[in-house]
């Protein structure tokens, strides 16, 4: 520092004062000269010790005189740090002061100056080091600083954090992370060379290379922790640590992403790559994501099959569903029953079941005929016999089973059994707690490992403790009253919402009712921390579980991220529409208002949903959206192409009210919720088959009522043909399908599910489609079978009834 200076300082210390030293950034006198209150006049800063308290004067210059402006005595005995910095705003600096309050503890505060006052806009931040700089993010630096903060754990490690001012106040700065945490882990690094045994410093070497965006690395530290078998941190801690890795692994590993086009035959998915060009082409009826062994599960006409990158068949399409990989290991299911795959694609296990449950700790949950449960380890053998009326999966290393009426148990991976409870219900393990219900319609309450009440059954509903918390409900009707309970049973937060959702990292979506009077309609959220603060008011539709800062929220007219402050988080798109974002590999994928784009970090998009189904020539199919209300939706098809304006617009008309685009108004909550969407499954000559589906939910029911109406459109002539259409004038076509369509319920076991007595023929207005080879008559949920057959369908061939169909009538003509 500039001796001129410093003998300015030395004049305006009250007598006996002494200057203080501090060691960060680096070790100097506490003083410094900065342009505080953006006059372009810098003022110089300085920290003392005077009779045992800290202060901090500033001393400004005005008309070629220097003067004592501001001081403030702190807390503790002394400073630790004195620096300014571009914090809360992007012209006038920041006095950032550490008041050392411990021997390895400071007071982080933060001073805005105006009109010759320090205005203290943070306070009560406690870290042991700190450091502070403009960090680059994903769109690099932004001329504003941020800090990171480290606070002491044990030994020489430290819990860190990287902040930066938004909304008023400090907030968590994920984006830089991948930038600090390199420097986090390097320090870790030194650490476990000194001492390699200490497990504590592989977790946070492994907490460090996961923030730096270096999964691969972080599961060889969280590895090498494990292999310690050190309580502290603790097993759960570590596996809950590989599996954020594991996560983020797979993330990293992402590289091709599902999208689906809408083509003559129907929409057909594929993947495309982070540019968004297909390089598996779109061939299957669904795509699922690939996962992190580099295999992704899709489905076709003859069954679910698993492919690789290259898009070969590791496992054909088969089996009627395929489970996600979970520890290597995937659950089939056809005809017979349930069976257990490896990446392979050959069955591990020696026979089907009724039921398999994902694998969770070298465990999955299996069903016998008898519908008795047990316990399969990784190699695909009974390990713990089917002699339970239930089992869970296990969970830090237990699992709860029903052993009968009145009894359940606590097994461990053996099939020990580590405890016993006599009671008419016991839930999974959560945080060293158990939901628990006295009888069959009583309240829950919670009992620890060893059975004891923990807290006395009051709760008409529970979820598992997590870190502490568990979310609870004691409505005695429809109102909903959930809170947020501590293990002491006291409320974080009071028992008076519609509903709460755990979000991780420390923060809860808290909803009250959009309308009070029928509050199963829906909820709006605020983000709450696990404090019981609430940090926004209710403005979001909808929440998703944080990752690594981030949320996915929507409200009634965007999707967008949030951070942990609850705020929209900068820098990151906004979609029109109501939806969720996801961070995928490379790309941002948007999953709004029913359409699938993706986008890359700058909010750019790489690839979208086509809008436009050509059928040759000029004819084509247009996507329209209408939406006049947040909770209605109608993709519907408008045709072009047709010589003829008036037929068109007839046509398009007529489109438009069968999709059910009607007057819906804009500004009331509707008691339902609508989507409509179509697909083109048939082309061919002039002959235009669309498919209009729907889903009408009431709010508050079971479940809504899915409608499908086939319009067989000529695009020349106009003309929407009939069932009548397509045969003869002097036959009995009513009769002559009953009797087919009888004669295949009663012989095809595929149709074992059809109420028989319920089937009296078909009307003559039945609905119907046709393609190249049949007539496929079909019929709603509800009518000849229970709801979930959805919409039983009979396939005629022609070959059956070529001698009712007027081959030379309009419609068959139109394609043939």
């Amino acid at each position: 520092m500039d001796a001129s200076i410093m003998a300015l300082v030395r004049r305006y210390l009250p007598p006996g004062a002494k200057l203080s030293v501090v060691a960060e950034p680096y070790r100097k006198a506490a003083v410094c000269v900065a342009d505080m209150d953006g006059d372009g006049i810098p003022e110089i800063i300085a920290g003392y010790k005077w009779e045992g308290q800290p202060y901090v004067m500033i001393i400004k210059h005005y008309n070629h005189t220097w003067y004592k402006a501001a001081t403030i005595k702190g807390p503790g005995y002394d400073i630790t740090y004195l620096n300014t910095a571009l914090v809360t705003g992007d012209k006038a600096m920041d006095l950032l002061i550490g008041w050392q309050t411990g021997a390895i503890w400071s007071e982080l505060n933060i001073f805005t100056y105006t009109d010759e006052v320090l205005n203290k806009v943070v306070g009560g931040v406690y870290y042991s080091r700190i450091e502070v700089e403009d960090m680059p993010g994903k769109n690099g630096k932004d001329g504003k600083a941020e800090i990171a903060l480290w606070q002491h754990d044990t030994g020489e490690a430290y819990r860190v954090d990287v902040y930066r001012w938004e909304d008023g106040k400090l907030i968590s700065a994920p984006d830089v992370y991948p930038y600090y945490f390199k420097k986090v882990a390097a320090y870790y690094e030194e650490r476990v060379k000194e001492e390699p045994q200490a497990a504590f410093y592989w977790y946070y070497l492994a907490d460090a290379w996961l923030k730096a965006g270096m999964p691969r690395r972080a599961l060889q530290a969280v590895d090498a922790a494990l292999a310690l078998h050190s309580s502290y941190p603790s097993e759960k801690e570590l596996l809950a640590l590989k599996e954020q890795a594991l996560s983020k692994s797979r993330m990293r590993n992402v590289s091709l992403y599902p999208a689906r086009i809408k083509e003559v035959g129907g929409t057909k998915w594929g993947y495309i790559n982070s540019m968004g060009n297909f390089i598996i082409p779109p061939e299957y009826s669904y795509a699922y994501p690939f996962q992190e062994n580099k295999l992704a599960i899709v489905e076709k006409e003859e069954g679910s099959g698993i492919i690789n990158e290259a898009g070969k068949f590791i496992v054909r399409p088969k089996y009627d569903f395929i489970q996600p990989f979970s520890e290597g290991l995937a659950i089939v299911q056809d005809k017979s029953g349930s069976r257990v795959i490896d990446q392979q694609g050959r069955e591990i296990t020696a026979k089907p079941y009724a039921y398999i449950s994902s694998f969770q700790e070298g465990r999955a949950v299996f069903q016998n005929q008898r519908m008795q449960y047990g316990y399969l380890d990784v190699e695909g053998r009974e390990v713990i016999p089917a002699i339970y009326t239930y089992a869970n999966d296990f969970q830090g290393g237990y699992a709860v089973v029903k052993v009968k009426e009145g009894e359940y148990a606590l097994l461990n991976k053996k099939g020990g059994i580590e405890e016993r409870y006599p009671y008419a219900f016991v839930g999974t393990l959560g945080d060293g707690l158990l939901a628990f219900q006295e009888t069959e319609q009583g309240k829950y309450g919670f009992i620890n490992k060893s059975g004891q009440v923990v807290l006395p059954p009051s709760y008409t509903g529970v979820q598992p403790f997590q870190k502490g918390r568990a979310i609870v409900n004691v409505a005695e009707d429809y109102h909903n009253r959930y809170g947020v309970i501590d293990k002491a049973g006291t409320f974080i937060i009071k028992p008076q919402y519609n509903d709460i959702e755990e979000l991780g990292e420390e923060r809860f979506a808290v909803g009250i009712p959009v309308d009070e009077d029928k509050p199963f309609v829906g909820s709006k959220y605020a983000i709450y921390d696990t404090n019981g603060n609430q940090l926004t008011n209710f403005i979001y539709r909808g929440v998703l579980p944080y990752k690594e800062g981030l949320a996915s929220a929507y409200d009634d007219t965007n999707t967008f991220f949030i951070n942990t402050s609850g705020r929209r988080a900068s820098g990151w798109p906004v979609v029109a529409g109501m939806g969720t974002l996801s961070l995928e590999g490379e790309v941002i994928k948007a999953n709004v208002d029913q359409r699938i784009s993706y986008l890359n970090k700058a909010g750019e998009t790489v690839w979208r949903e086509n809008t436009v189904i050509p059928l040759g020539g000029t004819y084509e199919v247009q996507e329209k959206k209408y939406k006049p209300n947040k909770d209605y939706l109608v993709y519907y098809p408008q045709v072009s192409g047709i010589t003829d304006k008036n037929i068109q617009a007839s046509v398009n008309a007529q489109l438009k009210k069968l999709s059910e685009v009607k007057d819906i108004p804009a500004d009331i909550q509707l008691d339902y919720n609508y989507f409509g969407d179509f697909d083109g499954p048939f082309f061919r000559k002039h002959l235009l088959v669309l498919k209009l589906a729907a889903y009408n939910y009431p709010f508050g029911a079971a479940h809504g009522m899915p409608t499908e109406i086939y319009p067989h459109v000529d695009i020349v002539s106009g003309r929407f043909y009939e069932l009548k259409d397509l045969f003869r004038r002097d036959v009995d076509y009513v009769a002559v399908l009953s009797a087919i369509i009888e004669k295949q319920i009663k012989t095809n076991e595929k149709y074992s599910y059809v109420w028989l007595d319920q089937y009296k023929g078909i009307k003559p207005d039945q609905p119907f489609y046709v393609d190249s080879d049949a007539l496929y008559i079909y019929f709603y949920p509800y009518e000849i079978a229970p709801y979930a057959a959805g919409f039983p369908t009979f396939r005629i061939p022609y070959s059956e009834i070529m001698d009712i169909i007027d081959t030379g009538g309009a419609f068959w003509q139109s394609y043939h």
